[in-house]
């Protein structure tokens, strides 16, 4: 076998046991790795019906084939467990070098259950693995977990860990890395927290063999050289993600005041201009040369990395129209540990329901001061904090069905940057994304401001679906960043053959239309095990989209028509090969080697 290594770590943290599994050549053939490779380990290792918190769920850390390879942003890794916010599937990529370090320990996936009664870390170097008190570390940061962690076992090392939030159970915490780095929105950080897991920490200095590793770097120099002489290079160094502030201004897309709004007036004081005049440097992944971390002084003088999602979330959104002190919630927020979408999502619901008074505290829009505060508290889980520490859906559950018309989430994760009145392929693609209302699958969007905006088209289903088979199927599964061929044009065709130099697999782009099937029919039946039942009404958008309108902008006065969204609902289904609620067919699972997921799902739904 080449290019994988054909094995996964298994951790019992309870037990303190530690092994490895072989996994067989075909998971890898059909799956790849990262997120595929995570969905087939936790449909096989997870319990029906474990509670997210409990000992019984498992985490998994995931790299696929082309992870950590010296090639073009290749310096990312899965993390994936049942998520403590949705109860589904959650997962999330992260840039960090232990994706380096990862795949060269002589495994690709690092399993992990059960639960210690005390405070550990992990230390892993290639087959060896440690278990370590972390008592002198549980309360730290994650930006002083990492530097006490270096300090101890050397710089060459990958480290993952959690803040207090995860400590402390926050839905939406997440696993940092590299100061800055966070993945896993659906609270992936809180799985490693209720395991009492800080941090794991990587070397390995193992080589996995590779089929052609001529060809290998001849493609990997090539994709290079393509990026740098990209005629969009120059002005990406400059903004990366943050030119998206002022373009969702433009386009009425911006979120502003917990999404009842698309433009602001006040954009400009957030935007990538204002970045590029404070800016003091830049970050980015292993393996990267087009960085996209954006680096300024706060406002209290600390380093802080931005992007365009939290500074939306935290800015526009809330009503702070000063990025430095943008840069300081940032901050805060990744060193604590949180997914900086759903807090500024549970901030803003927060501060809407106090405009009608649904809760005793009224904060006004753009009070930092408090909104820090709140950042804190959600932390520690105290005061309100701990009402807001459980996400928008059941922060709406708990005061009533009133809220649920400001409630911006699907299927309880809250919905990232892009405000979607009037775009309604956005609006499906937040619907049907594999883990809530994430951007990433299918950033249909910046297509759609274009041409036929308003439209609800079969063609824009099909889009939807075509976007999901690259950016949450490919580059999920291989897993690298997708941000070369999406910003800067470097031609697809590179990673199918990057993969196959690497493995001797013959996989072209059309292969992993295949791939995507099979990893999104599973998820769904992940998600459909573990609720025990599926409606298609989980998969519609936030009803203040469909129910209300922006007063505000080209746009004002516009909103999703939900007849027209649920004929593009049943066409992104047929597309899928999955009926006419959202399950997949038994022909479906059949032809897509998915026959051992028919009887578990047979015993909840009907699968015709």
């Amino acid at each position: 076998m080449k290019g994988w290594w054909g094995k996964a770590l298994f951790i019992d943290l309870g037990e303190r046991k530690i092994k490895f599994m072989s996994i067989d050549q075909d998971v890898y053939t059909n799956f790849i790795g990262g997120r595929g490779l995570a969905i087939k380990l936790l449909w096989d290792l997870v319990p029906l019906g474990a509670d997210p918190l409990s000992p019984k769920n498992v985490l998994i850390i995931a790299s696929g084939p082309l992870s950590g390879m010296p090639l073009p942003s290749s310096g990312k890794l899965v993390v994936a467990s049942k998520s403590p916010l949705t109860f589904g599937y959650g997962d999330g990529s992260l840039g960090t070098m232990a994706s380096h370090h990862l795949r060269r320990s002589g495994f690709d996936a690092i399993t992990i259950t059960g639960a210690s009664d005390k405070p550990v870390y992990l230390y892993i170097e290639n087959d060896k693995v440690q278990i370590f008190s972390a008592d002198d570390l549980w309360g730290k940061d994650t930006f002083e977990t990492e530097d006490k962690l270096k300090e101890r076992h050397g710089k060459d090392v990958g480290v993952l860990s959690i803040g207090k939030a995860g400590e402390n159970l926050v839905r939406y915490a997440t696993i940092t890395s590299l100061k800055g780095r966070s993945g896993g929105r659906p609270g992936i950080g809180a799985v490693m927290g209720s395991k009492k897991l800080k941090a794991i920490v990587i070397r390995g200095t193992k080589e996995p063999e590779i089929f052609d590793e001529k060809e290998l770097r001849r493609l990997s120099a090539e994709a290079y050289e393509k990026i740098l002489k990209d005629s969009n290079y120059k002005f990406w160094i400059s903004q990366g993600t943050m030119t998206t502030i002022a373009w969702g201004h433009k386009n009425s897309v911006l979120p502003t005041m917990n999404f009842k709004e698309g433009t602001w007036d006040s954009y400009e004081s957030i935007s990538g201009d204002f970045m590029e005049k404070i800016k003091v440097g830049r970050r980015g992944c292993p393996y990267c040369n087009m960085q996209c971390g954006n680096i300024i002084e706060d406002n209290t003088g600390e380093l802080s990395e931005l992007d365009y999602e939290n500074v939306a979330m935290l800015g526009s959104n809330l009503l702070i129209d000063d990025l430095r002190k943008v840069g300081e919630l940032n901050r805060l927020a990744d060193m604590f540990g949180l997914d900086t979408i759903s807090l500024g999502n549970s901030i803003g619901f927060y501060i809407e329901a106090g405009e009608k008074r649904m809760v005793g505290e009224k904060v006004e829009w753009g009070d930092f001061k408090r909104i820090r505060e709140l950042i804190e508290e959600v932390a520690e889980r105290r005061g309100i904090g701990n009402f807001i520490a459980d996400g928008v859906m059941r922060m709406s559950m708990n005061l009533g069905r009133e809220s649920e018309s400001f409630a911006m989430h699907v299927k309880g994760l809250e919905v990232s940057a892009y405000n979607c009145y009037s775009t309604p392929g956005m609006a499906l693609s937040y619907g049907v994304s594999p883990i809530g209302a994430h951007h990433k699958d299918s950033f249909v969007i910046a297509q759609e401001v274009l041409r036929d905006r308003l439209s609800y088209s079969r063609e824009k289903v099909e889009k939807v679906v075509a976007l999901q088979n690259m950016r949450g199927g490919m580059f999920e599964s291989l897993t690298t960043c997708r941000f070369p061929p999406y910003e800067v044009s470097l031609d697809l065709n590179y990673y199918p053959k990057m993969l196959n130099a690497a493995t001797g697999l013959s996989i072209t782009l059309d292969d992993f239309k295949i791939v995507t099937d099979r990893i999104y029919s599973l998820i769904r039946a992940f998600w459909i095990r573990e609720f025990g039942y599926w409606s298609r009404e989980l998969d519609l958008p936030p009803k203040r989209w469909t129910t209300q309108s922006m007063s505000k902008g080209p746009y004002a006065g516009v909103k999703i028509d939900i007849e027209k969204y649920d004929e593009m609902l049943s066409y992104y289904y047929e597309l899928r090969g999955w009926n006419d609620r959202g399950i997949p067919k038994r022909e479906t699972l059949n032809s897509l080697g998915l026959d051992f997921a028919i009887a578990p799902l047979e015993k909840i739904v009907s699968l015709k």
